[in-house]
């Protein structure tokens, strides 16, 4: 038996054949040019959120901190250190090169450049002229972080701002002599 279609069913067929055909068209021109699909969308509430819209950063140039990464995973999240790189200023800017340091696989070569406390707030200075935050916010920030302890006078900028420290150190320096300290459970074996 052979089954006829009126002329509109036929021209509907058509049209939406064609459509599915340039969107398979469509697809694989993009596929075959690089363009990879989108990625899921992740909903939860430690989705990574866009802070600032994206055309404000798109194109700017970011600091490449990937070679500190390395060693130093935990700041590649790390408010202070994400901050600066997008603002294209990087570990290097702060801390030197430090090619020794990020070539010693022993890990005890200290970087180029680092900050004792005392030196912390002169060195955010020379980019960071002024401070212009009410009180009620330093305050806040201050309570917040659990600074309690500390007298106001002794607090450097490090401690409200990011979190630029790292929590578990094998090796310690003096960051003032760049010497290297000596471990606390090496004090009996003579080993620094």
């Amino acid at each position: 038996m052979i089954l006829r279609l009126k002329r509109p069913t036929l021209s509907l067929i058509a049209v939406l054949s064609g459509l599915a055909l340039l969107g398979v068209t469509a697809s694989v021109r993009n596929n075959a040019a690089g363009a990879d699909p989108l990625p899921p969308l992740e909903v939860s509430p430690d989705a990574p959120r866009l802070e600032r819209p994206a055309e404000a950063t798109a194109g700017k140039p970011q600091a490449d901190n990937s070679p500190c990464f390395v060693c130093h995973a935990n700041y590649a999240e790390e408010p202070l250190a994400v901050r600066h790189a997008r603002e294209n200023i990087g570990c290097i800017d702060c801390h030197g090169q430090s090619f020794a340091h990020r070539n010693d696989e022993n890990n005890t070569t200290p970087p180029d450049v680092m900050y004792a406390r005392e030196r912390i707030d002169a060195a955010c200075g020379d980019c960071h002229e002024t401070h212009d935050v009410p009180a009620r916010a330093i305050v806040n920030a201050y309570l917040k972080r659990g600074l309690k302890g500390t007298p106001a006078d002794k607090l450097v900028c490090t401690d409200c701002h990011g979190r630029h420290r790292l929590d578990h150190r094998t090796v310690r320096w003096d960051k003032t002599t760049r010497k290297l300290l000596p471990r606390p459970d090496a004090s009996s074996s003579g080993e620094p």
